[in-house]
C-alpha cells in the first residue's frame, strides 16, 4: 500500500483517550486503543476536524517554519486570500504584503491573482459538456474525502488546478523571467489556513507541487501583526483583485465565476450529505459546486487565528473596498492547458478486508453478522467510531467483541448466572440427599 504523508499529528503525551475525536472524524480514521488515539494514515484526509474538537490539544499540524527560507536564494510568500480577513478593518492587503516582506520574504505574490485567473478559466470550462454537477478542486480536504469515500464521483471534479498552484507557477515564472533565478534557487511558501493545504504541498495530486513549503497563519500571525502596527513597516503595492480575494470565504468562488447554475456548501459533514445526494442521482440541474471542508470557507480553517464569524464580516467589508478601488488588472496566461491538473485524480487505496475477493466477501458477511449483533448505539466507548467500524475492526483482527461495553456486560451477566448455578450444585459424593423432609437414620 502507498505511503501517505500527513500534516495532522497526534501528541501522545497530551491525549487522554476521551474518544471525542473519533465521533467527528468524517472518514472514521481514528481509533482509541490502550488509552490514546491512533490515526489510520490510509484514510485520514487532514481536514483538521480532530484539531477543532480535541479539548486536550493533542492534535496538531506540522508546518514549515521561517527558518527554511534560508535554503533558497530567492523566497516568495503566497498569502492565501483568507489571510487578509484576519486583521482589523483598517488593514488593507498592501499592509499585509509589506509585513510579509519585513518578515524576511524577498517577494510576495497573491494567491488571489491565481484565483482570479482560475475563475476566468472556469467560466470557459463550465461551458463544455461534462458530467453534472461539476465539483471544485480547490479544497484538498474535499478532494481527498472523495478519493476515500466517494471514488465513483471523482469524474465530477473539474480538472482545473488550484489557485495556490497556479499562483505559485505564475510567481516562479515571473522571478525566473525578471530576476534570472534558476528554478531550484526559488523557494515559494504558501501562508496556509488549513492542514490539508500543507499535505497538498508535501504530497500533491500531481507529480510535483510548484510550492516548496506551507507556513501556518497562526504561527506567524503575531509577527505580522506587530509589523503591520509598526510605523517602520511600509505597505507593498499589490493587485488584490476583489474576485480573487473573495475565494477566501464561502460563496466567493461562485461569485467570481458569476455565470451558470452554482451552489456553495461548507463544513465537511454538509459536504458529505451533498455528495451522498449526488451519488443517488440528484443535483443534475446544478452546473458547479463550490465545496469547502471548513465552515465559512478558508477563513474558518483550523490554522486561521481569528474567529471565523468576525473574519467573514471583515472579508465582506474588505471586498466592498476593493471593488470600489481601481487597480491594475493582472495579465493571465491564455493557454487553457496552463490551468489543467497534470493528471486525473484517482481513487485512493483504502483499507480492504482482504486482497482476495472471495475472502473479502466472506469477511463482509461476517461484518454484517457482527454489526447486527451489536447494540447499534455508536457510542464510541469501544474506541471505534461506530458499531459497524468495530465490526470491521473485529474481522480484521484489530478488536474483539468484548470491546463493546454492552456485549461485555452481557458476558458478565451470563458468567454471574453460571457462577450462581454452580454454587447451588453439589456432587453426590459430597453428602446424602434429604428424603421425606428429614435426614435418613444412621445405620446401626
Amino acid at each position: 500500500m502507498a505511503e501517505f504523508i500527513h500534516s495532522v499529528m497526534l501528541d501522545l503525551d497530551k491525549c487522554k483517550g476521551c474518544t471525542n475525536c473519533i465521533k467527528h472524524c468524517p472518514t472514521e480514521a481514528i481509533r482509541v486503543r490502550e488509552g490514546s488515539a491512533r490515526i489510520i494514515k490510509e484514510i485520514c484526509i487532514d481536514c483538521g476536524v480532530c484539531i477543532r474538537v480535541c479539548h486536550n490539544r493533542a492534535k496538531l499540524t506540522i508546518t514549515d517554519t521561517l527558518e527554511q527560507l534560508n535554503r533558497y536564494g530567492h523566497t516568495i510568500a503566497l498569502p492565501a486570500p483568507s489571510l487578509y480577513a484576519q486583521f482589523e478593518p483598517h488593514v488593507m492587503p498592501d499592509h499585509v504584503l509589506g509585513a510579509l516582506l519585513d518578515l524576511g520574504f524577498d517577494e510576495a505574490f497573491e494567491v488571489a491573482v491565481g484565483a482570479e485567473a482560475v475563475s476566468v478559466h472556469l467560466n470557459r470550462y463550465l461551458a463544455e459538456p461534462r458530467p453534472r454537477p461539476m465539483i471544485s478542486s480547490a479544497c484538498p480536504a474535499v478532494v481527498r474525502l472523495m478519493q476515500v469515500r466517494f471514488p465513483g464521483l471523482l469524474e465530477h471534479i473539474v480538472q482545473v488546478d488550484t489557485p495556490m498552484e497556479v499562483a505559485a507557477r505564475m510567481a516562479r515564472e515571473k522571478s525566473m523571467r525578471e530576476h534570472g533565478f534558476a528554478d531550484d534557487e526559488i523557494g515559494v511558501f504558501f501562508i496556509t489556513p488549513c492542514p490539508a493545504k500543507v499535505t497538498a504541498v508535501k504530497q500533491p495530486f500531481g507529480d510535483r507541487s510548484c510550492v516548496n513549503g506551507a507556513i501556518s497563519m497562526s504561527a506567524i500571525y503575531g509577527e505580522l501583526l506587530s509589523r503591520i502596527n509598526s510605523p517602520q513597516s511600509a505597505p507593498s503595492s499589490g493587485i488584490s483583485p476583489a474576485g480573487g480575494v473573495g475565494w477566501g470565504k464561502t460563496g466567493g468562488e461562485n461569485h467570481a465565476i458569476k455565470e451558470h447554475s452554482l451552489l456553495a456548501v461548507d463544513g465537511i459533514h454538509n459536504v458529505i450529505n451533498l455528495l451522498e445526494e449526488i451519488e443517488r442521482g440528484g443535483l443534475r440541474d446544478i452546473d458547479y459546486i463550490e465545496a469547502q471542508a471548513c465552515a465559512g470557507g478558508c477563513i474558518g480553517g483550523p490554522l486561521a487565528p481569528q474567529n471565523p464569524y468576525v473574519s467573514r464580516v471583515r472579508m465582506e467589508n474588505l471586498l466592498k473596498k476593493l471593488a470600489q478601488k481601481e487597480r491594475e488588472r493582472p495579465e493571465f496566461p491564455t493557454d487553457p492547458g496552463y490551468y489543467l491538473l497534470p493528471k486525473p485524480i484517482l481513487p485512493r487505496p483504502a483499507l480492504k478486508l482482504s486482497q482476495d475477493i472471495d475472502q473479502a466477501i466472506d469477511m463482509l458477511k461476517e461484518v454484517e453478522t457482527i454489526t447486527a449483533d451489536l447494540p447499534g448505539l455508536d457510542c464510541g466507548s469501544c474506541g471505534s467510531p461506530s458499531c459497524r467500524a468495530l465490526a470491521e475492526d473485529i474481522v480484521r483482527g484489530y478488536a474483539e467483541t468484548s470491546f463493546c461495553v454492552f456485549k461485555l456486560r452481557e458476558k458478565l451477566q451470563l458468567l454471574a448466572r453460571e457462577i450462581v448455578d454452580l454454587s447451588l450444585m453439589q456432587p453426590p459424593a459430597m453428602g446424602r440427599e434429604k428424603a421425606n423432609g428429614g435426614e435418613e437414620d444412621d445405620k446401626q
